[in-house]
């Protein structure tokens, strides 16, 4: 049945096959169950995946890891409040190689297909707490997002550990030229008590940047810069980014076990 979660979200809860069922019978039960609520929200049905009824998809979030290596842009085609939730659709080349309930970051915040129409696009549902911590409740239709699939067990880190979940957001403040490549400077707001568990940068550390592993320079106490080499530019959403732009910050989690490990110490 479908079930109405405390933050809104829906999940699917299997009731399995009753006596004297049969398997069609019970997948086709979820199929219109599932439909009834994307058509209500969506104003079309979502797309059940083939695989049986373990293939029931909950759109709740999952751990999952990322590692800051974005695979490619898609833009916003609709963007749809229900209540205190937006269902964003977007248009991406490689959504027909996508499954209900994967794991998708955009701009570094992981969130859950749960709608494949088969036209090239895909539905996410980001919830009232995501759109407070991160930029993207600023999304409107054509806005262009990072996005990353998340890593597998065996993949190559390439970047740095990247959780998905946003900590806060930050302000583009100035943009230099550098002999081909640019720095981005950017500034945050973050109480000190929070800088001591971990929340800030390091020199030379890594950070996450709307999704992007970027190494830091001239970390300060609530600033910091980037350098953006021509590559990043022309198949990130830094080449959207200017001054007054509003980015999504994840700092590095092996910082924060760190700060939370010496805190315990000192204890």
């Amino acid at each position: 049945m479908i079930v109405e979660t405390a933050e809104g979200m829906i999940a699917w809860e299997s009731r399995g096959v009753l006596p004297g069922e049969s398997r069609g019978a019970a997948l086709l039960f979820w199929e219109v169950k599932k439909n009834e609520y994307f058509r209500s929200v969506l104003g079309r049905p979502a797309v059940l995946q083939s695989g049986g009824l373990d293939t029931l998809y909950n759109p709740m979030p999952k751990k999952d890891m990322f590692s800051g290596i974005v695979e490619g842009t898609a833009r916003v085609v609709s963007v749809v409040a229900d209540e205190g939730n937006v269902h964003l659709t977007l248009q991406w080349d490689l959504a027909d190689e996508l499954r209900i309930d994967q794991s998708l970051a955009h701009n570094g915040v992981c969130l859950t297909v749960v709608a494949l129409p088969g036209d090239g696009t895909y539905t996410v549902t980001a919830i009232s707490e995501t759109l407070r911590r991160s930029n993207l409740g600023d999304l409107r239709e054509g806005s262009l997002v990072n996005l990353e699939r998340s890593m597998p067990v065996n993949g190559r880190l390439d970047g740095h550990i990247v959780q998905g979940h946003v900590d806060t957001t930050a302000v583009c403040t100035g943009i230099e030229d550098a002999d081909g490549s640019r720095y981005f400077k950017f500034e945050y707001d973050i109480d000190l008590a929070m800088a001591a568990r971990g929340y800030m940068t390091v020199e030379k550390g890594s950070v996450t940047v709307n999704g992007v592993s970027l190494t830091v320079c001239d970390s300060e106490a609530r600033s910091f810069r980037v350098a953006i080499i021509p590559y990043t530019m022309d198949h990130t959403n830094f080449c959207e980014i200017g001054v007054g732009s509003r980015v999504n910050i994840e700092f590095d989690i092996i910082g924060k076990y760190l700060a939370r490990l010496a805190g315990f110490a000192d204890r």
